[in-house]
C-alpha cells in the first residue's frame, strides 16, 4: 500500500464527529475511490496522555480485523498536525437513525441485524478483542443494507479476561462494569441482548434517560419485556441479559438460537465486497 498524504484526497462533507476530530467523506484522487477519512488533531490527543495509548491501540486492532461486518481500516498516515485513518465508507449511515425513523423493527429485520452484529463480534473475539461499546450509533449500514460495526475507540485486546476499565454507554453497561468487577468478552454479549431488546421495542430495557436509579436496575437485572414480544425473542433476550457472565449465551449458541434461525433466509449473508487501496 502506498504512503498517503492528505494531498491524495479530496475532502467532501463531514459525516461524523469524534472526540478528537471529524470524519469526512473523501475521494482518493488517483483511483476515484470513495472513503471515510477520520482526521484527529495531534494537539488535542497530546493534551490527554491516556488517549495516545487508546488511539494507538484502536489503529492496531482495527488494522488486524478483516470482517464483512466491521468497517475496514484501509490505511493510516499522519503529518505535523493530524493523524488520518482511511476507513471503508458505509453510505447507509447509522442504524440509530433508521431505528428512530421506524420506531422499532420487525422480528425478521431485528434478527437479521442481530445475526450480523454477532458475526462481527465473532470475528473480533477470534483475534482476542472485545468492542465494549456496542449500540445503534456504532452500527453503520453499507449500500447493501448490511451491518458494519464501527467506532473501535473502546475496543481492547482481552488476553486474560480481566479488564477493569469503566467504559461504554450508560444504558448498555453490564452488571460487572456497573459494579466495578473485572470483566471479559461477555460484556459484548450483554450489549447484544440490550440491542435485541431495543431493536424490537424502540427502547432500551434500562431507560434511555439513565436516571440515578438505573445502575441499580442493571445490577439487579430488573426490566420488563412487553407482551407483544414473541416467546422466542423473549427467550433470546433473557438468555443474554443474565447477571452472571458465565451463564450468558455464548456466541455459538446465539448464532444457532431458534429466534434467529426462524427469521433468517440466508440470502443476506452473500457478501463479496473487499475494498482495498
Amino acid at each position: 500500500m502506498k504512503n498517503f498524504t492528505i494531498d491524495d484526497f479530496e475532502l467532501g462533507k463531514p459525516i461524523g464527529r469524534g472526540k478528537f476530530g471529524q470524519v469526512w467523506l473523501a475521494r482518493e484522487k488517483s483511483r476515484n475511490f470513495i472513503v471515510a477519512l477520520k482526521i484527529m488533531k495531534k494537539a488535542e490527543i497530546a493534551a490527554e496522555p491516556k488517549s495516545v495509548k487508546q488511539i494507538r491501540r484502536e489503529i492496531e486492532l482495527h488494522s488486524n480485523l478483516d470482517s464483512p461486518f466491521i468497517v475496514k481500516m484501509l490505511g493510516h498516515f499522519h503529518d505535523k498536525y493530524n493523524i488520518y485513518c482511511i476507513l471503508e465508507y458505509a453510505n447507509g449511515g447509522e442504524l440509530f437513525h433508521l431505528l428512530r425513523a421506524e420506531e422499532k423493527f420487525s422480528d425478521k429485520i431485528a434478527a437479521r441485524y442481530i445475526f450480523q452484529v454477532a458475526m462481527g463480534l465473532k470475528d473480533m473475539h477470534k483475534i482476542g478483542a472485545i468492542h465494549r461499546d456496542l449500540k445503534p450509533e456504532n452500527l453503520l449500514l453499507g449500500s447493501d443494507r448490511r451491518i458494519k460495526i464501527c467506532d473501535l475507540g473502546w475496543a481492547v485486546y482481552d488476553m486474560d479476561g480481566r479488564r477493569n476499565t469503566f467504559c461504554g454507554t450508560s444504558e448498555y453497561l453490564s452488571p460487572e462494569i456497573i459494579e466495578n468487577d473485572s470483566y471479559s468478552k461477555s460484556v459484548d454479549l450483554w450489549c447484544l441482548g440490550v440491542l435485541a431488546y431495543e431493536f424490537l421495542t424502540g427502547n432500551t430495557p434500562f431507560s434511555r434517560s439513565f436516571t440515578n436509579s438505573s445502575p441499580n436496575l442493571i445490577s439487579a437485572v430488573k426490566y420488563s419485556i412487553p407482551s407483544y414480544i414473541g416467546e422466542l425473542a423473549k427467550d433470546f433476550i433473557q438468555r443474554l441479559l443474565v447477571k452472571d457472565p458465565k451463564e450468558r449465551m455464548n456466541l455459538q449458541d446465539v448464532l444457532m438460537h431458534p429466534w434467529l434461525i426462524k427469521n433468517l433466509d440466508g440470502s443476506f449473508l452473500k457478501y463479496d465486497s473487499n475494498p482495498k487501496l
